[in-house]
């Protein structure tokens, strides 16, 4: 059976759409069949981040509401064997989307896929429960400023409150002399979140080059942050990999 395991953070900013489509390729680079969801509804951006901005045809909602099969509306990456994508819908709001149908549609899901990797809105509002119903884990990402960790730490909470309780910590955007400017450490992140941690990320100027011709990050020819990315990616296939905290 495959796993579902949601992208989330309290606040926008922290790089989670990208975290979502990276780890999501990283993934199917493994050679693991990962379908990657987005579920910001209205606001979606996870096709330019994947480079699938041409090829996203059909929304979640096509498959919930019936109108679709679940693998006739997902679209194959054309630069990544084993990655597929479905699309959040433009018009549709959370509110008009029934729980029950995307339960259903993640049964379906860990019938088809190895890992469904989905990018859940920013916020804790209906977007946020419908993402996180049912799900085998959430990744919080969060970075090292004041205002990250605190709402990384209430998504946390809100997390549990809807009964998921296998949770992880992406800390993203990691700048060590920053961390050094405001006396703080990734350590103090845990503590603070409560949250197990599954990986460091640099912050990497790369990025914004990346997304901007159309590249995937996990095949871009400078990419310092995909490798905190795939290491994260791999432990979760089951790989013990130490955690190395950046100098």
């Amino acid at each position: 059976m495959g796993k579902i395991i949601t992208i989330t953070s309290g606040k926008g900013g922290t790089g989670k759409t990208t975290t979502a489509a990276a780890l999501a390729s990283c993934l199917a680079a493994l050679e693991y069949k990962t379908l990657c969801i987005d579920f910001d509804a209205g606001l979606r951006n996870l096709d330019i981040a994947l480079a699938m901005t041409d090829y996203a045809v059909m929304d979640f909602v096509d498959v919930v509401s019936g109108k679709i099969p679940l693998v006739d509306a997902c679209s194959g990456s054309p630069d990544i064997s084993d990655l597929f994508f479905l699309s959040a819908p433009i018009y549709e709001i959370p509110e008009s989307i029934d729980e029950s149908a995307i339960a259903k549609m993640y049964a379906t899901i860990r019938k088809e896929f190895d890992f469904c990797i989905i990018d859940s809105p920013a916020g804790l509002g209906r977007g946020f429960r419908l993402a996180n119903s049912d799900v085998d884990m959430s990744i919080i990402v969060a970075t090292g400023d004041l205002y990250a960790t605190r709402d990384a730490t209430r998504a946390a909470d809100a997390l549990r409150e809807l009964g998921v309780d296998n949770l992880r910590l992406i800390v993203n955007k990691v700048i060590p002399k920053n961390f050094k400017k405001i006396r703080t450490t990734v350590d103090d992140i845990i503590d603070t979140t409560g949250v197990r941690l599954l990986g460091l990320v640099a912050e990497d100027k790369n990025v914004f080059s990346a997304i901007h011709t159309g590249t995937p990050l996990v095949l871009y020819k400078k990419r310092k942050a995909i490798y905190g990315v795939l290491d994260a990616a791999r432990r979760l296939t089951g790989e013990n990999l130490p955690l190395f905290e950046m100098k």
